[in-house]
This record gives C-alpha cells, sequence and structure tokens, in this order.
C-alpha cells in the first residue's frame, strides 16, 4: 500500500523536488490542476507512459486525481511494477467528503500545462 498523504504534504515533497503526476483525464487536468504537475491518464498506458517519462522507477513521485480513488489504484499499479517512491495525494485536486483538496488547500493551481508536461505531448514521446 502506497504512503499516503495530504495536499498540504504533497506540496512540501513538491517544494523538495518531487514531480506532481495528475492520473485525471485530459478534460479535468484543463479545467485546474496543482502547478507544475503532469498528465498522465490512468488506464492500461500508464505504466509504460510514467517508464518513458522519467526512466528511473526510483523517482519521486506524488500521484494525484479529483478526490482520492484513482491516484490510489494508479500508486498501487506503480508499486507493484516496482517503482520505490510513490506517495498518493489523498483527497486529489477537489477533495472529498473527509478532507479539502488541492484547490480548496489553497494550494497553486493552473489550467495551462507547463511545456512536456500534458497527456498529448507525453503520449507523443
Amino acid at each position: 500500500m502506497p504512503k499516503r498523504v495530504s495536499p498540504t504534504e504533497a506540496k512540501t515533497l513538491l517544494d523538495q523536488g518531487w514531480a506532481y503526476v495528475d492520473v485525471r483525464t485530459e478534460e479535468e487536468f484543463a479545467g485546474g490542476h496543482p502547478e507544475g504537475a503532469y498528465n498522465v491518464p490512468i488506464g492500461d498506458s500508464l505504466v509504460a507512459a510514467m517508464e518513458r517519462l522519467f526512466g528511473d522507477k526510483r523517482a519521486k513521485v506524488v500521484i494525484g486525481c479529483q478526490a482520492g480513488g484513482r491516484s490510489l489504484r494508479a500508486a498501487t499499479a506503480l508499486e507493484q511494477s516496482g517503482w520505490t517512491n510513490i506517495v498518493d495525494q489523498r483527497a486529489g485536486f477537489g477533495g472529498n467528503a473527509t478532507e479539502a483538496g488541492w484547490a480548496a488547500a489553497g494550494l497553486p493551481t493552473s489550467r495551462t500545462p507547463q511545456p512536456g508536461r500534458s497527456w498529448k505531448e507525453i503520449a507523443s514521446k
């Protein structure tokens, strides 16, 4: 089971050099996401896309989604594939019934991905 952290704890990890991967759909990602996030929608190609993107299963990565369910599934799949530094950000971008998400916590957000971080660009690698 991957380690799970709050949005604030996830932000602290990002400040220490960890990457944030948002596993929501392209449409959800375009509606707002943590600033600097990569978009790798959860699906059959998740593990392969992550390997192409990071090249090292020891990369330090926080996984997030909308409310925490998809990110937990993705983080678990990555750990089962041999990734060693995967953390799940519970409550996701939008939050859930028990915890405020990234946006509600007032953490930095964006609607425009940084170059090389959209799913369209990642999938074409």
